[in-house]
């Protein structure tokens, strides 16, 4: 609301000095045309000025209210005040320019309360930290210092506000003269001069009594702050004291103690460490014990300790990440079946070179909500985005990368043990997250009937075949067979949403993997991937939910939980942590770890029962043997972050090669222009195949039409190598390989392949 105008005088009741508190009096207020200046009564109070049409209004109807500490304080002319606050402008007017200026200083000063105000509320709900200058005596002598001044400042005042009633006398006595006209006019100017001084010398005073309150008021709360720091130093002073003697009493009983096997049947589930004992008395479960208390319905654990040679190791190689292990870490499971490392899982040297970089991703900027805006709550996969967004490899390409620790499926197929099996599968199941942590830019969507092979088998012993089935929903199937002794296969169909500040994707579809030689049968499900920062901030990607891994032969399970990030959570950032347990339910193994650097397994030697937990439910206590690593990370190549942070094997995955299916990723021509740098093209290539897509799509809607209407059975789109199948296992239809694409392969034949691209 913005009120204009000008105008008329007003007259002012007797009030406070403008140094007061409170200053109140008539003003004029411009209103609108048809009425113009109407008199109200003012009230400034605490930084806010408030009007009334009378003063009895005072205690039941405000008219209005502006805050002075966001106003600005304008004068047109002698008698005019414009005080305007965001869209709000109040025109006034004062009788004379005595009042006018009484106004005026009032309101300026009632101001520059009102902002110190608000800075000492600002600095009030911050945490008050003195500085080592602030103490007391200081403090103390700087307001002596203060009053001594604010003393010369009142005999100053009272020497003016003498002079100036002589000087006001002198000047009524020369009005009564009789003097010639300009004359009488100018000695009234005077006059008014001489007030305006006496009005400003007094709210100066006011101005500096105000100042030694505040200075005290601050005083007052420095003083408190730094007797509760001093306080809190004390205490922290005899905690550590305090500590010091019973890290020593502790220390000096364990030199005391004799050294003699533990084989107490309960273990303590708080100590400091666990009971040393001999090597040749001690069996290896009982060397470098661990405790993990544990809830019983969550692998969450919640106190871990073990003993000093097991603290060390840990330390060089914590769930940090900060420290990686070496490669022969993957040699060191001692709890390990000796069938699970006699070999290393990489014995075969690749036998062709395979590239290691790609073209340096361009910098294009983008406006990012100029697109979002419009695609809140829709399913991503129906959203047309540029390829800016993108990374230059497809969902099958993604979805391939879940290949790039398979050494672990290698390692698994050599073990007799399930349950140690289990732990590198569950292990297999947590590295595919670990090329995410970096990678928060979209892969392409698949066009129907796209597909993409991944031929290893010189080199790692597996082949792996992708290809897109269906469109609406979008669902690829997976199957990948190994020669090092098993088989994977999937169905993921994903769906995401975008919610405004984050972009939640859940792949929905089951993960198979079977063992030649035992005839395990393992199967899982992958938890919720977010997205976060999509509108403002730098994006990061985040891992959360719980995966349940079955062995359908022996009915073992393993149960992971991704712990969501939290800001306020004390826990390692990315965790995870798992049990493995028989088909009875009992505990075996303790998994923990990060899905973006590495995972461990901690045997278990004994189990008891805790006390009861927050939730009054019973914990369980897990005595294990040291932590011994499964998985750990591969480093990135260099310059990665130029090159979208794709890891060693996404780096070849889009590389050409000869011989594949008409139909290979490698082969669209979007994908592979925005590789090159070459986007604005690869933008219009893409709205291309997208086109031709839905054109095929309104073709075959058109064919089901017309075999409706005729009688005709139709069968619609049927993908090429994958049929549905109902799965004996899980009890859903899915798609699951059914042979030819490799033999197509060696008889170079594609001729069945559609034109997608």
């Amino acid at each position: 609301m913005s009120e204009q105008g000008k105008g008329s005088a007003s007259a002012s009741t007797a009030a406070p000095a403008p140094g007061s508190d409170t200053y109140k009096g008539w003003l004029f207020k411009w209103t609108n045309y048809l009425k113009g200046y109407q008199r109200r009564w003012f009230v400034l109070s605490n930084g806010l000025l408030s009007y009334y049409r009378t003063q009895a209004e005072m205690a039941h109807t405000c008219r209005g209210t502006i805050n002075l500490a966001t106003a600005h304080i304008d004068t047109e002319d002698a008698c005019n005040i414009v005080l305007s606050s965001g869209g709000r402008t109040y025109h006034l007017k004062a009788s004379t320019e005595v009042e006018r200026q009484r106004w005026v200083t009032a309101l300026e000063l009632a101001k520059a309360k009102a902002i110190r105000m608000m800075n000492d509320q600002s600095d009030d709900s911050g945490d008050e930290e003195p500085t080592s200058q602030s103490d007391r005596s200081e403090i103390q002598g700087t307001l002596k210092i203060l009053v001594s001044k604010l003393d010369d400042l009142s005999t100053c005042n009272d020497l003016i506000a003498k002079h100036g009633a002589a000087l006001q006398r002198s000047l009524s006595e020369l009005e009564g003269l009789k003097v010639p006209l300009e004359g009488g006019e100018k000695i009234k100017a005077v006059n008014e001069r001489a007030t305006l001084f006496r009005i400003t010398s007094n709210a100066m005073i006011n101005a500096c009594r105000d100042f030694l309150d505040l200075a005290e008021t601050h005083s007052r709360r420095l003083q408190r702050a730094l007797q509760y720091e001093r306080e809190q130093r004390t205490h922290l002073e005899e905690t550590i004291e305090q500590l010091a003697k019973q890290h020593n009493s502790l220390e000096r009983a364990w030199r005391e103690a004799p050294t003699h096997a533990s084989s107490t049947p309960s273990a303590p589930t708080t100590s400091q460490g666990s009971e040393r004992v001999n090597k040749e008395d001690a069996s290896d479960e009982d060397e470098d014990t661990e405790y993990f208390d544990a809830m019983e319905d969550s692998p969450a654990f919640i106190t871990v300790t073990a003993s000093e040679s097991t603290q060390h190791r840990r330390s060089q190689s914590n769930l940090s990440g900060a420290s990686g292990g070496q490669a022969s870490d993957w040699n060191q499971d001692d709890h390990m079946s000796p069938s699970c490392n006699n070999v290393s899982g990489k014995e075969l040297l690749p036998r062709r070179q395979r590239r290691t970089y790609i073209p340096d991703k361009p910098n294009y900027s983008l406006n990012l909500w100029s697109i979002m805006k419009n695609c809140i709550g829709k399913e991503l996969s129906k959203i047309p985005m540029p390829v800016n967004f993108n990374e230059p490899l497809s969902m099958l390409q993604r979805l391939t990368e879940d290949l790039e620790y398979h050494e672990l499926l290698d390692k698994a197929a050599r073990c007799e043990s399930s349950l140690e099996q289990m732990c590198l599968v569950a292990a297999f199941s947590v590295s595919s997250y670990s090329t995410t942590v970096h990678r928060t830019a979209k892969p392409f969507n698949p066009l129907l009937g796209e597909t993409y092979e991944l031929d290893r088998l010189e080199e790692f012993g597996y082949r792996s075949l992708c290809e897109q089935v269906s469109h609406h929903p979008p669902a690829a199937a997976h199957h990948v067979i190994s020669q090092r002794g098993w088989t994977l296969w999937q169905e993921i169909t994903i769906a995401s949403k975008f919610r405004g500040k984050y972009l939640s994707i859940m792949p929905l579809g089951a993960i198979h993997l079977q063992f030649h030689s035992s005839g395990n049968h393992y199967v899982w499900r992958k938890v919720t991937s977010t997205v976060h920062n999509i509108i403002v901030g730098k994006l990061w990607i985040d891992q959360s939910g719980d995966i349940e891994i079955v062995n359908n032969r022996t009915k073992e399970t393993c149960q992971l939980k991704f712990s969501p990030y939290s800001y306020f959570s004390r826990d390692v950032p990315r965790k995870v942590t798992g049990v493995v347990a028989d088909s009875g339910g009992q505990a075996h193994y303790i998994l923990s770890g990060t899905w973006d650097d590495k995972m461990e397994s901690a045997k278990i030697i004994q189990s008891s029962r805790g006390g009861s937990g927050s939730e009054g439910k019973q914990k369980t206590v897990y005595q294990t043997s040291s932590p011994k690593l499964l998985w750990k990370k591969y480093p990135l190549p260099e310059n990665a972050e130029n090159m979208y942070h794709f890891s060693a094997l996404a780096l070849t995955l889009n590389e050409p090669e000869d011989g594949v299916a008409l139909t290979d990723s490698r082969l669209r021509p979007d994908q592979r222009l925005m590789e090159e740098g070459r986007w604005d093209e690869a933008n219009a290539e893409k709205q291309r195949l997208e086109e031709k897509q839905r054109a095929a799509r309104r073709r075959r809607d058109a064919e089901a039409t017309d075999a409706l209407d005729e009688g005709r059975d139709y069968e619609g789109y049927q993908s090429l190598w994958f049929h549905q199948r109902r799965d004996p296992v899980t009890g859903e239809t899915n798609f699951v390989y059914k042979g030819g694409y490799w033999e197509s392969k060696e008889r170079e034949d594609w001729s069945m392949c559609p034109d997608i691209f």
